[in-house]
């Protein structure tokens, strides 16, 4: 790990009196990391406002964050010589890191809740997308979601690597997930309040993996 990430560790976490969290930080980012270097992505799922966290820890990772990801010379001159289109991509494309929300996916998740039940909705796709090389990240605040849950055992059985994103004792998935990021507080809305800064710290620290310097 590059030592301007562990800074942003470092920093983030302190600013945010979740000092606790910086061993399981540093494992979240180095784990997440080699995977995506061996052509790994990562999988998100939450309800209610973690689902919206799952959707915003996506967008942050599928382009530039706080860092450019401009495309090199070589990228550049694929796009350019195709004409009027492939001088615009050259010039506004950017690299992202590969990641999918599995909220906002109304077909496939009411075809499933429709189908075989509302705690199969993200189970499902986790089986239809997740490898051994993937990352899972499980968002519950009482870690106790039963549609997150049976996700991530789907993940544990398929060999992606499971983090839970948690709160309060960390219910169920701690006692599934490979790493717990679980904050200490037992109110639903505080707990989502500083998931916020941990995700974002999150992919700024992948961010500077793959494109800091």
């Amino acid at each position: 790990m590059k030592n301007s990430t562990l800074k942003l560790i470092d920093d983030i976490l302190e600013e945010n009196n979740l000092g606790y969290l910086h061993g399981e930080m540093v494992k979240a980012v180095e784990s997440s990391a080699l995977r995506i270097k061996n052509g790994g992505k990562i999988v998100i799922c939450g309800n209610g406002g973690s689902a919206a966290d799952s959707t915003h820890i996506a967008g942050e990772l599928l382009k530039s964050f706080i860092l450019p990801r401009k495309l090199n010379d070589c990228d550049k001159s694929k796009f350019e010589n195709i004409g009027k289109d492939g001088a615009i991509l050259a010039a506004k494309l950017q690299y992202g890191i590969p990641a999918v929300a599995l909220s906002g996916t109304d077909s496939i998740s009411t075809a499933t809740i429709n189908d075989n039940g509302a705690e199969m909705m993200y189970a499902q796709q986790a089986f239809a997308l997740l490898t051994d090389k993937d990352v899972f990240i499980g968002i519950s605040t009482s870690g106790n979601a039963e549609n997150v849950r049976l996700a991530m055992r789907v993940a544990k059985t398929v060999g992606a690597y499971s983090i839970a994103l948690t709160g309060k004792t960390g219910g169920e998935l701690k006692e599934i997930a490979d790493l717990n990021l679980i904050v200490k507080n037992d109110m639903t809305y505080k707990i989502q309040e500083k998931h916020l800064p941990i995700y974002h710290l999150y992919c700024m620290c992948l961010e500077n993996e793959f494109f800091g310097e």
